[in-house]
């Protein structure tokens, strides 16, 4: 196959470190992927960030820049039935494994169309625009980010939301030190280099810091040569911390739209009392700054960008009352979930079980005609039940 005319400094290098690595290296399977990620449902993401899932939504265009192997690709035909799906990777050894995966998990059954190319997200000005926008892992191995943001923001539909994931400054301290030493050791970005990194973790004193952080939080995700590549042998990669990351969304003219995993972001999972208040009564950017400064471990950013600013929906009782529901489409054993929207364990009343079991069964009932407005909060605050315009 022809490559693409490079359309950033960076291409050619990072296309052949991924023809080398194929990257992400989860193995291969006959089937749907194994469970979910909510980030990749397209209902899920838009009730989580405007509080209902607007109307007109029910077969958006979707495009994953940067698909790599093709396991978010995967997720997002399976959880988005009827979509049209665009996957785009500039490594033709990276599609090749996307298409195998995506053949063999019976993706193209789930959606109205599934093309995987082989562009960069830099050449896409022929493809309209798109509703959802999911590249996770990508902008920072360009040589130009902002350009690359730039790009995704001209695809984007005027309603459309973008997901991103980037590297954070402090989560990869370790990390980075471990790349300067491969570097300075000219191990390469090939299979010396492979050979070469994890002998130095073996190599280094039990207590080594570097050493340590390996073992204790990466050594399981790095088990696949191509994990391992993609985290210490990278020819091209760029972090931030909250302060540049930013100006680098104001680049591009979007909007933040919400972290996708809020719950990190949260000071209540570190700090009580006093300390505790005194955070909450701070505006949410100094919230997160707070948490950014008292947490070194947070290793990337993973978030939703708009075109437009975003205001979450109000609904008042009647309002509610009018609504119709879905059952959250990523829990684990509906109609009676066990685990919910991030695989965490949650607990149900029975008349929880039984509200959502009958909005399963009825989609277009009115959820005023099912259960009392304190209950039907209770289960949208847990973002087990979606509230449908």
């Amino acid at each position: 196959m022809t490559h693409p005319k490079p359309s950033d400094a960076a291409t050619p290098v990072v296309s052949a470190f991924y023809d080398r690595f194929p990257f992400p290296g989860d193995p291969l399977q006959d089937g749907p992927p194994p469970g979910y990620n909510w980030r990749w449902c397209h209902r899920s993401v838009l009730a989580a960030v405007h509080g209902s899932i607007p109307a007109g939504m029910e077969a958006p265009r979707i495009l994953d820049a940067g698909c790599g192997t093709g396991v978010s690709t995967d997720y997002l035909c399976h959880l988005n039935p009827g979509a049209d799906v665009l996957g785009v990777d500039i490594s033709d050894g990276a599609l090749a494994v996307a298409r195998e995966r995506c053949q063999r998990s019976g993706a193209p059954e789930q959606v109205t169309s599934l093309r995987q190319e082989q562009r960069s997200l830099l050449d896409l000005a022929d493809e309209g625009a798109f509703d959802y926008i999911n590249s996770v892992g990508v902008l920072h191995h360009l040589d130009q980010p902002e350009a690359g943001l730039r790009s995704l923001a001209d695809r984007l539909a005027p309603s459309g939301l973008l997901h991103l994931f980037l590297y954070a400054d402090a989560g990869r301290w370790e990390i980075h030190r471990t790349q300067k030493a491969l570097s300075l050791l000219n191990a390469g970005t090939g299979s010396e280099g492979l050979r070469l990194g994890r002998e130095l973790f073996e190599t280094l004193p039990e207590g080594n810091r570097l050493a340590r952080h390996h073992r204790e939080r990466w050594a399981v995700d790095c088990a696949p040569d191509a994990n391992f590549a993609d985290m210490y042998l990278h020819p091209q990669e760029t972090s931030y911390d909250l302060e540049r990351l930013f100006a680098f969304i104001e680049t591009a003219g979007l909007h933040f739209a919400g972290f996708s995993n809020p719950e990190v972001w949260d000071p209540s999972r570190l700090l009580q009392g006093e300390l505790l208040e005194r955070a909450q009564a701070l505006p949410p950017r100094q919230q997160w700054e707070l948490v950014e400064q008292l947490d070194p471990d947070i290793s990337h950013f993973e978030f939703f960008l708009s075109a437009a600013p975003v205001e979450r929906a109000c609904w008042s009782d009647e309002a509610l009352g009018l609504a119709r529901g879905l059952v959250q489409p990523c829990l684990w054993g509906e109609p009676d979930p066990i685990l919910g929207r991030n695989m965490e364990p949650i607990q149900l009343t029975d008349a929880d079980r039984s509200l959502l079991r009958t909005v399963a069964e009825q989609p277009e009932q009115t959820l005023g005609a099912l259960a009392s407005p304190d209950q039907i909060r209770d289960l949208v605050d847990r973002q087990l039940l979606l509230l449908q315009e």
